[in-house]
This record gives structure tokens, C-alpha cells and sequence, in this order.
């Protein structure tokens, strides 16, 4: 099944007594490009989701975000910095022993809490977590957030389907037309020719080998068989292209582009306003297609 290059998944869980969020979006690109967003302290995972990403998709502007909160105090430690905490205490004392020679009444209010308090004596920090088992519980909350981001991407894909095959089939019935009506077209310019000569002529007797040299020549001129024959060939690879499991959004602009040569060429040979107007419908058919195309991966 194709897949649009628009998309979007998120999931969250806690795993190892972390609570993770991934969200994955996308939008079209000529290529497969992945930017990550992750915490400042885990920016270790940023290769790590690039190349997951990369295997997941083929195509498109990737942004992943992550969010890490440690759920569990495990996780956590205090130090003290026991040189500050004396040198604290020991202001503290100096003050407290100047106040009270000039005060009586002064309260002897040191206690553990407000040495505790004074800046850069307790210090809150993570404990390093390994690597890799932070990964795969990243990658195990990021797999599912992946299967919904796809999933997205295909249901998209499938709209897409439909309407480039509508378009396709479209295209088809306007070359069973042009088939039919070429060959009338020769005809009557063929007939248009010999009643100008004759009228010229003024009852002069007209060169049949003459006029089956000129009919063959403008026959040729405006023949299309091999236009649709090509085009035939081309909305049959269309069509096929578009069943695949692969990623065949670069090959079906190159198809697309194919197709409508050959349209142009049909355009060109046309000397009958039926056969230019089914053309221009056609061309208009083909442009419909090759913006879908673009969205497709």
C-alpha cells in the first residue's frame, strides 16, 4: 500500500521508571530528512532516533519530539558541600556571638535547616543513567508511536490511490477517443485536400498516385498510434506502481512526466478542435495526478 508523506503519531508510557512521550510528524520532501527534539540531558538519543526513523520511512520532513521525566526518586541524588556548610556555620556563629555582646535579648536561632538553606550547600542531581537502557525505553514507547504515525501515512496513501487511479481511468477513456476519432481526422483533411485540388484544377484531371503520395504523408503526420499506445503502456505502470508496497513516489513523477510528453505530442498532431480539446482535458487530468504524486512517498 502507498503512503502519503504527511503523517502523524504519538504515544506515551512509562518504562523503567521513566514517563516518556514521543510525537512524530511530517510533511512532504523531496527526500527522507528526520530532526529530533530531545531533553538537553539525553541528547545521546538524537542519532539514535535518526537512524530508527530512517528505517521506518522513505521519504518526507520528519520532526520527533521526545519528553523524559524520571518518575521514580531512585534516580535522584543529594550532596552536601560539607567545606561551604562549616564555613556557613562558622559566619553564622561569628555573627551570632557579635549581636548578642550588644544584645541581651538576642535569640540563639542557628539551626540545621538555615545552614541547609544558604546557596550551593545541598546539591540535587540525576544519577547518570546507562545509555542504552534508556534508548530501549525510548525505542519501546517510539515503535508504537511509529505503527500510528504509519498508519496515518497509509490511510492518506489509500485516499491518494483512489484518485490518481479515477484520474488514470479518466485518462483512458479520453485516448479510446482519440483512437477513434484520429484516423476520421485524416480522412477528412485527406477529403478537404482533394476538393481544394479539384476546385483549383477547374476540371483539370487530378494525379491519383499524387494524391495517395500526399494522403500517406499527412497520415503519417498525423498519426497518434504510437502516442497511445505509449500512453496505454504508461497508465498500465500507473496503475501497478500504485498497488506496491514500495516507495515509488520519484518513479511515478518520472512516469507522470512521460505521460504527459506523450500527451503533448498527441496535442501537437492534432488538427481537429474534438482531438485538441480532449488534449487539454488530458493535460488537466495529468497535472491533477502530478500533485497527488507529490504527496506520496
Amino acid at each position: 500500500m502507498i503512503k502519503s508523506m504527511t503523517g502523524f503519531g504519538r504515544h506515551q508510557a512509562t518504562v523503567n521508571g521513566l514517563d516518556i512521550q514521543v510525537e512524530i510528524r511530517s510533511v512532504n520532501h523531496r527526500y527522507c530528512e528526520v530532526s529530533t527534539r530531545v531533553p538537553h540531558a539525553y541528547g545521546y538519543l538524537d542519532n539514535k532516533l535518526k537512524t530508527f526513523m530512517q528505517g521506518k520511512i522513505a521519504r518526507g520532513k520528519v520532526d520527533v519530539n521526545v519528553w523524559i521525566t524520571a518518575t521514580e526518586t531512585d534516580g535522584c541524588e543529594v550532596t552536601v558541600n560539607r567545606p561551604l556548610a562549616l564555613a556557613y556555620y562558622n559566619a553564622l556563629s561569628e555573627v551570632r556571638s557579635l549581636i548578642a555582646e550588644n544584645d541581651e535579648g538576642f535569640r540563639n536561632d542557628i539551626s540545621v535547616v538555615s545552614v541547609a538553606k544558604m546557596p550551593d550547600v545541598l546539591t540535587v542531581h540525576s544519577v547518570e543513567l546507562d545509555e542504552e537502557s534508556v534508548w530501549e525505553s525510548v525505542r519501546t514507547v517510539a515503535e508504537v508511536a511509529v505503527e500510528k504515525f504509519i498508519a496515518m501515512r497509509e490511510v492518506e496513501g489509500a485516499r491518494l490511490r483512489d484518485d490518481v487511479l479515477a484520474r488514470a481511468d479518466a485518462i483512458l477513456e479520453f485516448v479510446s477517443f482519440v483512437e477513434l476519432r484520429a484516423p476520421q481526422t485524416v480522412k477528412e483533411r485527406m477529403e478537404k485536400i482533394e476538393a481544394r485540388m479539384r476546385e483549383l484544377l477547374d476540371g483539370v484531371a487530378v494525379d491519383e498516385s499524387r494524391l495517395l503520395t500526399e494522403a500517406g504523408l499527412l497520415a503519417d503526420r498525423l498519426a497518434v498510434d504510437e502516442e497511445t499506445v505509449r500512453l496505454r503502456s504508461h497508465i498500465a505502470q500507473l496503475r501497478q506502481m500504485v498497488n506496491s508496497d514500495e516507495a515509488i513516489g520519484r518513479k511515478l513523477d518520472f512516469l507522470v512526466q512521460e505521460i504527459n510528453r506523450e500527451t503533448n505530442t498527441i496535442a501537437s498532431k492534432s488538427q481537429d478542435v474534438d482531438l485538441a480539446k480532449t488534449a487539454v482535458n488530458m493535460k488537466s487530468e495529468i497535472e491533477k495526478i502530478r500533485e497527488q504524486i507529490q504527496n506520496i512517498e
